[in-house]
């Protein structure tokens, strides 16, 4: 498992641990039952703080990603069908976002968007 802290990105070292872990359930690069590093070592790889690497983890757990198993450590959690597609909406959302706000600088219609999209959909 492989995880990067870019101390310029500005975000937050235990979201960025969180988020690099996540992806890597949701692509299925991590997969379920697989153990992940224990806290401690993960943080002293990362050569971060424990406490940073348990507020991630901690994240992870109370979102469904991995649950814990006292004096074993913390899994992959079996597949939430239902979770990861929420996960998919929240991101699908996100880039309809984008694309409203670059549309409208662009002073495209909503019936061009749609043309848009469907010759998209063709190819």
């Amino acid at each position: 498992m492989d995880i990067f802290i870019e101390n310029k990105s500005g975000a937050p070292i235990y979201d960025q641990i969180y988020t690099q872990i996540k992806n890597q359930i949701i692509s299925g690069a991590l997969h379920e039952n697989d153990m992940l590093p224990s806290i401690r070592n993960l943080a002293k790889d990362l050569r971060i703080s424990v406490v940073t690497t348990k507020r991630a983890y901690d994240e992870l757990e109370k979102e469904g990603f991995i649950y814990t198993i006292p004096a074993k450590g913390c899994f992959v959690a079996p597949k939430n069908i239902e979770l990861l597609r929420e996960e998919s909406l929240k991101r699908i959302e996100a880039y309809m976002y984008k694309i409203i706000q670059l549309a409208s600088s662009c002073n495209l219609t909503k019936e061009d968007i749609i043309e848009m999209f469907e010759i998209n959909m063709e190819e």
